[in-house]
């Protein structure tokens, strides 16, 4: 075999021993889902529990990618009759596996029409969705459809030529009625609480302004169910790319980078033909919301805990952040003590083990998770990992102090991205120019600046944000991270929480 030789479906008979390959024949695989935003979680997640599930079960569950928006696919994974390289990595263990599930890619960046074809045809009975929250373009603190979105506003005058992921659906769903009547499930694998809710309210909302009966088909036809995924998957940087060549001989475009671990709890909620993702790992149940709860304010909380502290303490990565004493003793008594008593019980996961396990997945020095990889979009993100659990909290009664510090976390890491702290690095996020500007008319003041980022109320309930003790707790963490010595922050909220607990002692003693 020729060591610059690219991945096809031509090689795969000639691949090394120690790359798995799909076990099925894929010149009969017919498609039956298409797949919204195709990128390294999609690859290493749906579309690898797809491959397992064909491998046992063959029928016809190809999948079609779709990109609406940037990268392309054509010269990745259509180069390569849809095929790539899933390597899981482990600290020093690698897996290398090629994924055969993907028939067809498309590429409608520059016009809806390839994704709309593809998504109203009669073969398509299921999408599946991974477009980030900020794709849905709801707003965060309820979840409604922001209708001053600038692609909702398009879409709306515009819907043969849909932009936004609401108005694709709904003009997908739109021509479907027309032509076939053909039902569809429409399953959101977003990092997301209730993302199935979110997206059957933004799709219905749209297709309401646009009238005709739409809506009413839509809920007659379609089916949102929610589900909650988690393999951590970061972005593949040209070492991966490099190293698929230097460890088994091709060459790859489209390599996706994964952990050991992936989870999969999906609401038995469809429209039609299901996948029996369960035969692979996957669990169908009828409530998802203990799950999404768990693995949102303990793993992704911890997520964002260590990437926006970590990057204010100069750390690239989070296992660079973990490995470091102060952060790691904090995040794990963020969750512990503050996190898992907001939580409900989950089916057949024991809380405290599940830190733990999160915690152990975080230190993976193999998956090299950028901190700034995970702090974008964080206005999307810290209202289910950190103020849902801060609100609870406030309503029983209880401390927020470990809480409020990655909240204070979050509005740093953008107040230091603007240019009255000298735009310290680049930052990826729907709010980054509006914190910025509060910023640059506020100055250093951290009581002006925490004022005019709560009431940013898109993200920050106003009830939230008018509470005093959440107010204070967050301004005081805030003036200690923009300080010379970021990481007070985390010291002082510690050693508050360590004579919190003395105090509680000695009055029940």
């Amino acid at each position: 075999m020729n060591a610059l030789e690219t991945l096809s479906p031509a090689l795969l008979e000639r691949l090394p021993a120690a790359v798995q390959t799909p076990s099925y024949d894929r010149t009969v695989l017919a498609p039956g889902m298409a797949h919204l935003g195709v990128g390294a979680f999609h690859r290493c997640h749906q579309a690898e529990y797809t491959d397992d599930l064909l491998s046992i079960r063959f029928d016809r569950w190809g999948v079609v990618g779709i990109n609406i928006r940037p990268p392309g696919l054509a010269d990745t994974l259509g180069r390569q009759g849809g095929l790539y390289t899933r390597l899981i990595r482990d600290n020093s263990l690698i897996e290398a596996r090629v994924i055969g599930s993907i028939v067809g890619v498309v590429d409608s960046q520059a016009s809806a029409a390839p994704a709309l074809h593809v998504l109203s045809s009669p073969d398509i009975d299921l999408v599946t969705l991974t477009v980030t929250e900020k794709g849905y373009c709801h707003i965060p603190s309820s979840g409604e459809l922001d209708s001053r979105h600038p692609d909702i506003v398009h879409d709306l005058a515009n819907p043969a030529t849909p932009r936004s992921v609401p108005g694709l659906l709904a003009r997908a769903l739109e021509l479907r009625r027309a032509t076939h009547g053909r039902p569809l499930t429409l399953l959101s694998c977003d990092n997301i609480p209730t993302n199935g809710i979110i997206l059957a309210n933004v799709v219905r909302a749209f297709a309401e302004r646009r009238g005709n009966g739409l809506a009413e088909w839509i809920e007659a036809n379609a089916a949102f169910p929610s589900a909650m995924v988690d393999r951590i998957a970061p972005a593949v940087t040209q070492d991966d790319l490099d190293s698929v060549e230097q460890w088994f001989g091709y060459r790859d475009a489209a390599v996706a980078v994964g952990e050991p671990f992936r989870q999969w709890v999906i609401e038995h909620k469809f429209a039609g033909r299901v996948p029996r993702w369960d035969l692979v790992g996957a669990s169908f149940v009828d409530d998802v919301t203990p799950f999404e709860h768990l693995k949102m304010r303990v793993l992704n909380g911890a997520q964002t805990t260590l990437a926006t502290l970590g990057v204010l303490a100069g750390l690239e990565h989070t296992s660079d952040a973990i490995a470091d004493p102060l952060l790691a003793a904090f995040v794990r008594r963020m969750l512990v003590e503050e996190t898992l008593p907001t939580l409900p019980t989950v089916p057949g996961i024991e809380p405290l083990a599940y830190v733990e396990q999160s915690l152990g997945r975080l230190r993976n020095i193999a998956i090299r998770h950028r901190n700034h990889q995970i702090a974008t979009d964080g206005s999307q993100k810290i209202v289910q990992r950190l103020l849902n659990p801060i609100r609870d909290r406030l309503s029983q009664g209880e401390s927020i102090g470990l809480l409020s510090v990655p909240v204070a976390g979050w509005m740093a890491y953008l107040i230091q991205a603007s240019a009255r702290f000298g735009r310290r690095w680049p930052v990826s996020d729907p709010f980054a120019g509006k914190v910025a500007a509060i910023a640059e008319a506020t100055g250093d003041d951290a009581q002006a600046l925490a004022a005019g980022i709560l009431a940013i109320d898109t993200i920050f309930d106003p009830g939230l944000a008018a509470n005093d003790i959440f107010r204070r707790a967050v301004t005081s963490a805030l003036g200690e991270l923009l300080s010379d010595d970021p990481m007070a922050a985390v010291r002082h909220s510690l050693e508050q929480a360590d004579a919190s607990r003395l105090k509680r002692r000695a009055q029940s003693a």
